[in-house]
């Protein structure tokens, strides 16, 4: 399973995003510039993001983008999902192969059996189970909690010196 660099990219955007002040928007030849993207290309990572609610868009001379909500309130799952789709990452497709047969209860009925196995797919309950450990982990990690981290390292760099 690998995200795409759409995410990689919408995610530095929005860090980028919350370092900046707030009365200050940021356009997206400054965005772009800073991520090494072209301007098209997060045009479209952030329509998708504005789309969602996760940014505003700020018409105006001075306009450009800025986060629609709290950093604290944005979540790397919230980010994921808008760019990735909201969409089961596994899905037990082989429920009727003679192996998976195997997994259901052996004093079945048949029809049950088949039943069963739709349901009961052990396979893609190990797969959901780490997909829901997953998504709470992304949940707990917020725009905001990068940012705190990344001010708490720069105070311990400076200190060392």
């Amino acid at each position: 399973m690998q995200f795409s660099k759409s995410t990689d990219y919408a995610l530095h955007a929005l860090i980028h995003l919350g370092l900046s002040e707030r009365s200050h928007h940021v356009g997206i030849k400054e965005l772009s510039g800073s991520l090494g993207v072209s301007e098209s290309y997060l045009s479209k990572i952030m329509s998708k993001l504005r789309q969602d609610g996760i940014v505003r868009a700020v018409p105006g001379v001075n306009g450009g983008y800025e986060l629609a909500r709290p950093a604290e309130q944005i979540s790397f799952l919230d980010v994921i999902q808008v760019i990735e789709g909201r969409q089961q990452l596994f899905e037990c497709s082989n429920s009727s192969s003679q192996q998976h047969q195997l997994l259901v209860e052996q004093g079945s009925a048949p029809d049950e059996q088949r039943n069963l196995a739709r349901k009961d797919c052990l396979i893609e309950k190990v797969m959901l189970g780490a997909e829901q450990q997953m998504h709470q982990y992304m949940r707990e990690h917020t725009i905001q909690s990068v940012l705190d981290e990344a001010v708490e390292r720069r105070s311990h760099e400076a200190n060392k010196k």
